[in-house]
């Protein structure tokens, strides 16, 4: 009991840890913007006093212009979430400062650097460390040795996307797919754990992204469907097997269930990342708007805390169900027929 005892309070300082920026930045933007409407409503009282005694229409014009300024530094809560969800070119470190990324245009294109493209940057760079620091820890491993600590980890979650994503939904040919299906799944689980740390911001959360990701997807599946079939073979897979005289129906269905599987990749990633930013964040404003410390004890901390975890199992479960889809729709694009290897996966999982 006594260990119990001393470990759930290191848990909770942790969790605590975690969360204190957060707050910090959420309240920084929230006192900073009452802050602001207090020294404004004093100072028009304080101008607004004198000018009394003077004239009348003087005072008038001192409230009339303190009133236009009043709602420029006046901040909602929507604001904020929404400027941090959404992607601009600003860094934000409250209450220590922001930093401003440079906005270049070439050709009237905008390629400005933002703080997704950063956090891209960001997740590419740590990719690249983390699998060169496994990659040296395996090149020193003997016959008598097994892999420790990071390595060990890498080497589950490589065998679970070989075994059980890529094996059991491509079948007969899944190692030329397997690079890429790796690829993706540590791209984006590393940009959805990224996303949940203080100050960071969630890439995989802005639907250019995850379009990109979806278009891969698709010229892969298309690429793999021309190989394994041909042209003729690819063709013929449009026309579903049905009769001639049903084509007019069956090739036009096949086409656009084409374009709706990245379509759903798309928009299933992005909704779910961004989503869980902003009920985390909505509970943390309900304290903030009602003013009640008794609400943010009672209500806003605990289930912020709750969704936080929540983020941290849905961080690696749509990594895999992104690659996990990837694979079947490549499956099912190499299947030929009497070959039911892809819906045995599919039934498996």
């Amino acid at each position: 009991m006594k260990r119990v005892n001393v470990i759930l309070p290191k848990a909770l300082l942790k969790v605590i840890a975690i969360l204190v920026p957060l707050l910090l930045t959420v309240s920084g933007h929230t006192f900073a913007a009452s802050g602001q409407s207090d020294v404004k409503n004093n100072s028009t009282a304080a101008v607004a006093a004198p000018a009394a005694a003077v004239t009348a229409p003087a005072a008038a014009a001192v409230e009339a212009a303190h009133g236009a300024e009043a709602p420029e530094g006046d901040e909602k809560a929507g604001d904020v979430i929404m400027h941090h969800i959404l992607d601009n070119n600003v860094f934000a470190f409250e209450p220590f400062g922001s930093v401003t990324l440079p906005k270049i245009v070439v050709g009237g294109f905008d390629i400005s650097i933002t703080k997704h493209v950063v956090m891209l940057w960001l997740v590419s760079a740590l990719l690249l460390i983390v699998f060169s620091v496994v990659g040296g820890k395996y090149k020193s491993l003997t016959s008598r040795n097994a892999p420790k600590g990071l390595a060990n980890a890498m080497e589950a979650l490589v065998e679970f996307i070989r075994v059980d994503v890529a094996k059991s939904n491509i079948g007969h040919g899944y190692e030329k797919h397997l690079p890429y299906l790796l690829t993706v799944f540590f791209f984006i689980l590393f940009c959805n754990l990224l996303g949940l740390i203080p100050y960071g911001a969630t890439a995989t959360g802005n639907v250019n992204v995850t379009l990109t990701l979806s278009i891969f997807t698709f010229f892969v599946t298309q690429i793999a469907a021309f190989n394994a079939h041909g042209v003729k073979g690819y063709l013929q897979h449009l026309t579903a097997g049905t009769h001639w005289s049903l084509w007019i129906i069956m090739v036009p269905i096949e086409i656009i269930g084409q374009f709706t599987k990245p379509f759903a990749l798309t928009v299933r990633l992005f909704a779910n990342m961004t989503a869980g930013h902003i009920i985390i964040l909505s509970l943390i404003f309900i304290s903030f708007i009602l003013k009640s410390y008794i609400v943010a004890i009672a209500v806003s901390v605990p289930f912020a805390i709750f969704i936080y975890l929540l983020e941290l199992f849905v961080a690696f479960l749509q990594a895999f169900v992104f690659t996990m889809l990837s694979a079947l729709f490549i499956g099912l694009a190499t299947a030929h027929e009497g070959h039911d290897e892809p819906a045995a996966g599919a039934a498996h999982h």
